[in-house]
This record gives C-alpha cells, sequence and structure tokens, in this order.
C-alpha cells in the first residue's frame, strides 16, 4: 500500500481524525470510500467493472468501454 501525505487545514484533520474515531475506522479509509464515491478507480476495478459489464450485455468490447467511458464522465460531472 502507497502512502500519501496531504495539507489539509487543522480543523479538517480534527473533523477528520473525531469522524474515523466515531466510525471506527482509521482517516484512510475514509479518504479511500470517498476517492471510490467520488468515482476514483483503480485500473484493476474498471477492467472488473468492464467484465462484468461485458457478462451481462450483448455489446462488443469497444462499444462497452466507450458506454463506460461515458457514464464515468457523467458521474464525475
Amino acid at each position: 500500500m502507497s502512502r500519501l501525505t496531504i495539507n489539509i487545514s487543522t480543523e479538517r484533520h480534527k473533523a477528520l481524525k473525531a469522524a474515523a474515531a466515531r466510525r471506527g475506522t482509521t482517516i484512510g479509509q475514509i479518504v479511500d470510500a470517498s476517492l471510490d464515491a467520488y468515482g476514483i478507480k483503480s485500473e484493476r476495478n474498471v477492467s472488473e467493472l468492464l467484465a462484468r459489464a461485458r457478462a451481462h450485455s450483448r455489446l462488443e468490447t469497444g462499444k462497452a468501454e466507450a458506454l463506460a467511458v461515458e457514464e464515468t464522465r457523467k458521474a464525475r460531472r
């Protein structure tokens, strides 16, 4: 697992720390879940998503990938 250093305000850090304590989790896990919710996925996750979509669809590979990209862009707006 990689480490990441970011600069945030003291107030935000305190809020993150408190939220993690309330949830019984870590700040890193909150950040990771937030990235997932924002639609930022690893390449492996995207590949798995595409494989599932292909299995449930009659679309050709290129069309399935184009649809996945289009839907991801919509979700990020």
